[in-house]
């Protein structure tokens, strides 16, 4: 795990990305006992957490850590909770008890903190957080390049440089696939991808045409795609001011040597205003 030293890398991003080292020192120092800590489900919460006080019958009595109340449910709605060091974990697959509570708490509990991209397992889930957050800058992209997935902190830009090293290494094409529900941040993830290939793979400088005008490079020409297509393929809906109305293939095409040489945009399944 990185220290905070090591994180300066990341800039003001930082604190968006990685626990500081002091909250993971406390972690690992507070009071635990793996036998009774739990969660308990919860009607209006689905999940709160609890203290084990005894079992009979079948039954089991919880006192409820944010309100001190008592509750006896059945020994099914009772979950495990995990150590305090794992509060906050980058990769949910790490995880001692791997259930849907705990999920939901990890991603919520780092959702509080700002760090809106996890690892679980293969995937990395992302919650939008429904604001600008530096975590896109120019030194974050400097960052992340070249880093194998384990030695930076989750983000798309770590999902984009994997599949690219791996495209340079193996000779193969790569994919990412991009999923979610209407608000998820489908579309600003992928634009985060179009700007991280854009940066780590220039494939030149930018040109000047006689008149004066600025001939727009490969990697600019790719990104400015995305605000056209918005305009004419995105509707305001109930869940979302600016949601993607159909599906988008996207291939990029990178030279031998790794640096960008064409791009080409496939649209489908385009949906009417709900």
């Amino acid at each position: 795990m990185s220290t905070d030293a090591e994180m300066a890398v990341y800039g003001k991003a930082a604190i968006y990305l990685r626990k500081p080292e002091q909250e993971r020192l406390e972690a690992q120092s507070r009071p635990f006992d793996a036998k009774t800590a739990c969660y308990v489900t919860d009607t209006k919460e689905l999940y709160l957490k609890g203290t084990i006080l005894s079992k009979e019958g079948g039954k089991v009595t919880v006192k409820v850590t944010d309100t001190q109340e008592t509750v006896t449910v059945k020994e099914d709605d009772v979950t495990p909770m995990n150590p305090p060091k794992f509060d906050k974990i980058e990769d949910m697959a790490m995880m001692t008890h791997l259930n849907e509570a705990s999920v939901l708490y990890n991603l919520k509990e780092r959702y509080a903190a700002w760090m809106i991209y996890t690892y679980s397992g293969l995937f990395c889930a992302t919650v939008n957080p429904y604001k600008w957050l530096p975590v896109y800058d120019q030194e974050v992209v400097s960052a992340y390049r070249g880093k194998k997935r384990m030695e930076a902190p989750p983000h798309i830009f770590s999902v984009s440089d994997n599949a690219y090293q791996f495209m340079l290494t193996d000779r193969e094409n790569q994919s990412v696939l991009i999923t979610g529900e209407s608000g998820a941040g489908k579309t600003v993830n992928t634009k985060a991808c179009h700007q991280y290939f854009a940066t780590i793979a220039v494939a030149g400088d930018k040109k000047k045409e006689a008149g004066g005008k600025i001939q727009g490079s490969l990697e600019d020409q790719i990104i400015a795609a995305n605000p056209l297509l918005e305009a004419y393929g995105n509707a305001k809906t109930v869940r979302n001011d600016n949601s993607s109305r159909f599906g988008k293939f996207i291939r990029i095409h990178f030279g031998t040597s790794g640096k960008l040489a064409s791009a080409d945009i496939e649209t489908y399944l385009l949906r009417s205003p709900e």
